[in-house]
């Protein structure tokens, strides 16, 4: 059974009340998502702590377990080809304890790592309703990254894990309908495709106009071999006139940055804060995207929030979402990012105008019916 069609209700805290038949009393909904991922450090990690926020001023009171650098107890082992991801291990006396004062509702594995498997046991011990979301196809970035052997290790682990969380879910979520048939492959009875929420910072913070044209542009993201970052170092050498910011770390960065070392308009600021990032992005007239594996690609929405259109590669899921295409413009199977930004920088002014506008009334009622639909699909889900 597949449902995604997000329901029209009224932003209200009553949206976060749940009855508990027991003590016949309305108290806030709860929820707890455990999550392998750091915070903000990548697109699982950034989707939950927004979403987390938009929740709370609904009146949910929403929990997010998860690892953090500076926590004590914790193993950290770096992944295979990529030593800025780290594999942490969870404090599970002090989380176990953690669960049993919050006592939530609803439980949501966000991951297949030590920490997404601890809210399966929490949930199973206290009678919690079980929820998982699907965010990336791991095995797909095993072949980038891990030889014969690791891979087959990391996949029959990644299958193993997965099946598990799927098969004892009463919904897996996904943010793109390619994604069904693999987690309906893992064991899943129900899934719902998702929207992508904003941080605050991207939705809050007055906008500066775009300058309807193609002077400065922004990729930004982890520096890694699916991203294709070498393609944009490659259209800063062709079209030295742009201006070119890349953010973000990743394994690929002193390659990229010795690549890049005789141009001028490049400029590489590492990894940003949020903040950090929305202001580099007022200052930008385009972010690009050209990835060759993009689940979603939820910096081009947070660019699109900022009035920024987004050049994103044809296979991301963001394009999955019609009411986004306004405010996308795609880079074919067949184009170089230079070729494409050849094509766009062509677009005249009132385009690159109504683009950005359109961008930004798009990212608003996306980020709007996203925490609409969690909460209604949370609630359809109470034990």
């Amino acid at each position: 059974m597949i449902m995604d069609s997000p329901l029209a209700l009224p932003a209200s805290p009553a949206l976060g009340l749940v009855q508990h038949a027991s003590a016949r009393v309305q108290r806030p909904l709860r929820i707890a998502f455990f999550s392998d991922a750091l915070p903000e450090r990548n697109g699982a990690g950034s989707y939950y702590q927004d979403l987390c926020h938009h929740l709370r001023a609904h009146g949910v009171v929403a929990d997010l377990y998860q690892p953090h650098l500076k926590k004590r107890l914790q193993m950290a082992l770096p992944l295979p080809g990529d030593p800025t991801q780290k594999l942490l291990t969870p404090n599970v006396p002090k989380l176990w304890a953690q669960f049993a004062a919050q006592q939530p509702d609803v439980v949501i594995a966000i991951t297949p790592g030590p920490f997404g498997l601890l809210g399966l046991s929490l949930a199973k011990r206290f009678g919690c309703s079980f929820l998982s979301a699907f965010h990336t196809q791991f095995e797909e970035l095993s072949r980038l990254y891990w030889n014969p052997l690791s891979r087959r290790v990391a996949n029959g682990y990644l299958t193993l894990t997965n099946s598990v969380l799927c098969r004892h879910s009463r919904s897996v979520m996904v943010h793109n309908r390619a994604l069904i048939e693999t987690v309906e492959r893992l064991g899943a009875r129900q899934t719902d495709v998702m929207g992508t929420p904003l941080a605050p910072c991207f939705l809050d913070v007055p906008r500066l106009a775009h300058r309807a044209s193609l002077r400065h542009v922004l990729f930004a993201g982890r520096l890694a071999p699916e991203k294709n970052v070498a393609d944009v170092v490659a259209a800063a050498r062709q079209l030295p006139h742009i201006q070119f910011s890349i953010a973000g770390d990743g394994p690929l960065r002193r390659k990229l940055e010795r690549q890049a070392r005789d141009l001028p308009n490049v400029q590489f600021w590492g990894w940003l804060s949020r903040p950090e990032l929305r202001a580099l992005m007022d200052e930008c007239d385009l972010l690009v995207l050209p990835s060759a594996l993009e689940t979603f690609g939820t910096i081009a929405l947070e660019a699109m929030a900022r009035g920024r259109p987004a050049l994103v590669a044809e296979g991301a899921g963001i394009h999955d979402w019609p009411k986004l295409r306004d405010g996308l413009l795609v880079q074919t199977r067949d184009e170089s990012v230079t070729s494409a930004l050849r094509r766009v920088q062509a677009l005249p002014a009132s385009q690159w105008q109504t683009r950005a506008r359109q961008a930004r009334e798009a990212a608003e009622r996306l980020n709007q019916e996203t925490v609409e639909q969690w909460i209604t699909l949370v609630r359809r889900h109470l034990t």
